[in-house]
């Protein structure tokens, strides 16, 4: 029978991971993530998986590569500095259509910046921060249980689409104990990995996993493969949540913990008689431009507030997807600082009496 567990964010992650059917988990310590680590350094003992330490996050990236070449559900954390050395691997996991899920646990840049929590990455996550046209599946959990809830998901997702989909967290969300309801049973999906490098079996012809295409017209049709691809993904995959919409003046865009403060907003403003919504991308990419805009030709809605620990950056998707239709506000705060409900109070206010630009 199904129990409530209280756990931490980073250890619902690595647990998740299990669950999927992860057994091969490749990392090096970072600050706020570790405890995915530690976690994972225990279990895989337990259940026969592998677990190693590498000695970077490049060498772990490369190990990704190659579990996941040969087949196995692969797992990889690390915390903003730490992914952006993984990016050269993260272009090569994408050129060769390997599935992985990697989770980055946001914490205040730039630089070595700060190890409190940040949103600071999602140009990095979702405009690719490794060379080439390539996309990863991004996805934001708001709570432990979507920590839970969503790893398991991504590991479907990066099998189904043979793509890296990427956990993006921060801080608070891998630091907070939050009750978690783990099921009985989980939703695993199994995918033909008849492409994976196992050996050749007596087989005539060996499979061959690369990224390297030396012939121009070969690599653009590899590219289109790929454009086609993520087009798919579009069409298929973009999830989001919506609060209040019906009737709302002012509609909150927000992600993982910012969410979570604009939710109590809500119900604050609601008593000043301020009519407030919101969506909350849930998938970052795919991004829900349709739905957004959908929101924006709502003749009830007069302007969007969005809310990010960071110096504006989804914002330019938001406003991307509103198209001009209506104005687009941003409140942000930097270096690891959490916005207060007071503050975001007073932003709808001033937006109210016009006062905001």
């Amino acid at each position: 029978m199904a129990k409530r567990v209280l756990m931490k964010g980073n250890e619902v992650i690595a647990e998740a991971a299990i669950r999927a059917g992860c057994r091969q988990y490749f990392g090096y310590p970072i600050t706020p993530q570790t405890e995915v680590m530690h976690y994972m350094a225990k279990r895989m003992v337990q259940i026969g998986g592998s677990f190693v330490q590498a000695e970077s996050e490049v060498a772990a990236i490369n190990m990704v590569y190659g579990a996941s070449s040969a087949g196995a559900r692969v797992l990889t954390s690390s915390s903003s500095p730490g992914i952006s050395l993984k990016q050269e691997g993260f272009s090569y996991i994408a050129g060769a259509e390997l599935p992985a899920v990697v989770v980055n646990i946001v914490r205040a840049g730039p630089g070595l910046g700060g190890i409190l929590p940040a949103q600071g990455d999602y140009f990095q996550a979702t405009k690719g921060g490794g060379h080439g046209d390539y996309r990863n599946i991004v996805i934001a959990p708001a709570s432990v249980q979507e920590l839970y809830e969503l790893t398991v998901e991504a590991f479907n997702l990066a099998d189904k689409y043979r793509m890296l989909v990427l956990i993006l967290g921060d801080g608070t969300l891998g630091q907070m104990m939050e009750p978690v309801l783990f099921r009985d049973e989980e939703p695993i999906v199994t995918y033909d990995k008849s492409w994976a490098t196992t050996g050749r079996a007596g087989k005539a012809d060996h499979n061959t996993i690369t990224s390297i295409y030396i012939d121009p017209d070969q690599l653009e049709r590899k590219n289109r493969e790929l454009q086609a691809k993520y087009q798919v993904v579009s069409e298929n995959e973009v999830r989001f949540e919506t609060m209040n919409i019906e009737g709302a003046e002012i509609v909150f865009t927000a992600f993982g913990t910012c969410s979570r403060i604009c939710r109590n907003v809500i119900r604050q403003a609601a008593e000043l008689g301020i009519k407030v919504g919101m969506i909350r991308p849930i998938t970052l990419w795919p991004f829900p431009s349709e739905e957004i805009a959908r929101i924006a030709a709502l003749p009830h809605v007069k302007a969007f507030l969005d809310i990010e620990l960071n110096a504006g950056q989804m914002v330019e998707d938001v406003r991307l997807a509103v198209n001009g239709v209506k104005p687009v506000h941003f409140f942000g705060r930097m270096g690891g600082n959490l916005p207060t409900q007071k503050e975001i109070l007073e932003q709808l206010i001033a937006i109210q009496k016009g006062e905001k630009s």
